[in-house]
């Protein structure tokens, strides 16, 4: 009998202590992390779908009639100022040249002849004057002989980049028939669309110091190796999409982007006294955000935020929240409106900085 007293007497304090332990777990997992919106002079970055254009790209197009006789390039070669590319038959430009040279030979031994009688009055200053205007005139069609022949010469107007060839070795061309592209990659000329509301934001903020540099995300999703500098925008919006064209200048000199490429611009705004939060303190309904606000009788109340900026981990707060309000951080979906919750408070220095914000 007394072992059937101690056996129970054993099981009621294990049964007594194990309701202690749940009790202990429950008010642990009822503790709830709450914070502070954070006032600090941060930096928005904002993206831009960005097409990428050199700042010279040309077409080459045949200037006279004939057939291709020689391409002393390759597509995608890089050529000098100057370079012979391509060489259009000239035969017929040299026959008209060398006819255009003997002819003003001849005229000019005939104004010299003319000169010498006129200088003896032989003959009259009117004869003189006619054989120096057919001299003229003949050296007048030699240059444009000369102009003609030289036409048959395709060569590069500045260093650049050979594209594909649009004719091929033996082609007939015309006049002004296509025979490739040449880009200047030197530098790289990127566009990008700024809606009004961030154009007059960026002109209210603009100095020369900050908001000229912009940074440019590639395709692959890795960042240019150099910074570019906004240098113009276009005089007009677009008024069926409400955006304005800025141009950013790059410079390229490895070469490693290419007239058509597109990417994304990256533009930071400076903001003063910025009210941030943790993206994760927030929750979404029907495309709007709200906030638990926790009152100090510790209860919680939904309020609607207005988001100016989102950036890694965190919000930009425009409205809705006020420096001294303390948010519920965690632990969203445990709780209901007008809760009375147990709560620890966290200061937002520090639930930001492990967040990995970069703010200055």
């Amino acid at each position: 009998m007394k072992k059937i007293v101690m056996l129970m007497s054993l099981c009621a304090l294990l049964f007594h202590a194990g309701c202690e332990s749940k009790h202990e777990e429950k008010e642990e997992e009822t503790e709830f992390r709450v914070t502070s919106p954070l006032e600090k002079d941060t930096l928005i970055t904002r993206e831009y779908v960005s097409q990428i254009r050199s700042i010279s790209h040309i077409e080459l197009r045949a200037l006279e009639k004939g057939y291709l006789q020689k391409i002393f390039v390759d597509e995608g070669q890089f050529v000098k100022k100057g370079q012979l590319m391509f060489q259009i038959m000239p035969m017929l430009y040299q026959a008209e040249q060398q006819k255009a040279q003997a002819e003003a030979n001849f005229a000019e031994i005939e104004f010299k002849n003319t000169k010498s009688l006129a200088d003896s009055n032989v003959v009259s200053k009117n004869e003189l004057a006619l054989a120096k205007a057919k001299f003229d005139k003949a050296k007048a069609e030699l240059s444009l002989a000369k102009v003609h022949l030289g036409f048959t010469e395709i060569r590069a107007p500045f260093d650049g980049i050979m594209d594909r060839f649009q004719v091929r070795l033996g082609s007939l061309v015309d006049e002004g028939d296509l025979l490739s592209t040449l880009s200047d990659n030197s530098k790289m000329w990127v566009y990008f669309n700024v809606p009004e509301a961030e154009y007059l934001e960026y002109k209210t903020k603009a100095t020369k110091d900050n908001l000229s540099k912009v940074n440019l995300l590639m395709a692959n999703n890795k960042l240019f190796g150099y910074t570019g500098v906004v240098e113009t925008i276009e005089a007009d919006f677009n008024n069926e999409t409400g955006n304005i064209a800025f141009r950013a200048t790059f410079p390229n000199p490895k070469g490693l982007l290419r007239h058509g490429e597109t990417g994304n611009v990256r533009m930071s705004l400076p903001l003063k006294n910025a009210m941030i939060i943790p993206q994760k303190a927030t929750f979404e309904v029907l495309e709007k955000k709200y906030v638990y606000v926790v009152d100090k009788d510790d209860v919680v109340r939904s309020r609607e935020v207005t988001i100016a900026a989102e950036m890694p981990h965190i919000f930009v707060v425009s409205s809705g929240l006020k420096k001294d309000d303390r948010i519920l951080l965690e632990g969203l979906r445990q709780v209901k409106e007008n809760e009375k919750i147990h709560c620890k408070f966290e200061k937002p220095e520090t639930v930001i900085s492990h967040l990995g914000l970069y703010a200055e």
